[in-house]
């Protein structure tokens, strides 16, 4: 006998927000944009009375300001987001049977099997007035028979609210819902769908999946299968690496605090880089030293969501400062970044500028294409998957 799935979607309403409001209750009903500076930063979240301006996250601070000029502006206060997560991530693991975080914010539970002894959307919205009563955050949730459905189910739920989509009823429910409702679906695909007249996903729903084929070539089938509330990926729960870590042996011990910098840096940009293509971030940086007679210390510290170096540099020096007294000689020197947890570059935003951002992204493009150390601060040349330095002649 094959089980009805329950799956659900859960996640924090303008989780920035919130937790802002949490700490300074004046914010509550007011247009609040988290970010940079006015002048040069960008929006990294913004509450639903600032997203009725047309406002919305990654959008140039001074864009939005023009927008909403009553807008107030918060700086992101790093410490906080990561707490709230794992506070809300303790409470989801202490009462769900499986779950998968796929951000900082947003989860999604299998509840399968349980409907047997349960009321499932009970079960979920007694899971949600926990979170809520618990951490005071805001929180919606869908429930359906995949994550697809789900995820959508959630989006038309916020702000604060939960909606249950019953089994078989899935088209239903999307056939109204606008096509870029579906999660995944560019906006160049959008584009090609609305010359065609496919606006509503309804309008999906009547087109053979031949013609999807013919037209968008393997992606059809995922078109297909979206608009038909078809979905059947698992919940995998949150098994994968916590941590990505390097180590450098010298072929003589050093003593000298630059070069132990330039190969912390080199280390450090080489895990950021490999952190922001898996889509992670990390909450723990920590450093580990090795003297020459093997004796060996690692020392570590919280840190802000991320995966940008121009955050993680300042830390990983800081370090090593704690761990050595800047006289014995060091064998190996290593950096690791742990606590990992899937998030966009969203949470780079609260301090970065357009230009920072475009730059990384660059660099990023470039050293996917080419190879790692392609492109790289001038200190981080010394070691890496490339070890070589363009400004140096054989």
């Amino acid at each position: 006998m094959e089980f009805k799935r329950h799956i659900v979607h859960i996640d924090l309403d303008s989780f920035f927000v919130s937790v802002e409001r949490k700490f300074n209750p004046s914010l509550i009903g007011k247009p609040v944009l988290i970010g940079g500076s006015a002048d040069r930063g960008v929006v990294a979240s913004c509450s639903y009375e600032a997203r009725k301006f047309g406002i919305h996250s990654a959008m140039p601070m001074k864009t939005a300001m023009r927008l909403c000029p009553h807008a107030i502006i918060v700086r992101g206060t790093h410490g906080r987001y990561g707490e709230a997560s794992r506070e809300v991530t303790q409470i989801i693991h202490d009462t769900v049977p499986l779950y998968q975080k796929t951000s900082v914010d947003e989860f999604y539970i299998d509840l399968t099997g349980m409907d047997r002894f349960y009321d499932c959307y009970k079960f979920a919205g007694e899971l949600r007035q926990k979170v809520i009563k618990t951490t005071g955050l805001p929180i919606s949730f869908g429930l359906s028979s995949g994550k697809t459905v789900s995820k959508m189910a959630t989006n038309q739920a916020k702000p604060n609210g939960q909606l249950f989509v019953p089994h078989g009823k899935e088209k239903e429910f999307l056939a109204p819902l606008s096509i870029r409702k579906i999660p995944m679906l560019g906006e160049k695909t959008c584009q090609k769908l609305y010359a065609y007249g496919i606006e509503k996903i309804g309008d999906l729903q009547k087109v053979n999946l031949k013609f999807l084929e013919a037209v968008f070539g393997k992606a059809g089938l995922f078109i297909y299968e979206k608009a038909h509330g078809i979905d059947h990926s698992e919940i995998i729960p949150h098994s994968d690496r916590k941590s990505i870590s390097t180590e450098h042996t010298f072929n003589t011990n050093v003593s000298e605090q630059r070069t132990l910098e330039t190969i912390l840096i080199s280390m450090t940009e080489e895990l950021a880089g490999k952190l922001r293509r898996e889509n992670k971030v990390a909450s723990c940086l920590a450093i580990k030293v090795r003297y020459a007679n093997f004796e060996t210390h690692t020392i570590q510290e919280k840190i802000p969501l991320t995966a940008a170096e121009h955050i993680l540099l300042p830390g990983v020096k800081n370090l090593l400062k704690k761990a050595w007294n800047g006289h014995r000689p060091i064998r190996l020197i290593g950096v690791k970044l742990s606590n990992l947890c899937t998030g966009s570059y969203q949470i780079n935003l609260f301090e970065d500028n357009e230009e920072r951002i475009k730059l990384y992204q660059a660099m990023d493009r470039i050293n996917f294409k080419f190879g790692d150390k392609t492109i790289c601060r001038a200190a981080g040349m010394e070691i890496g998957t490339r070890n070589f330095n363009p400004f140096l002649r054989d």
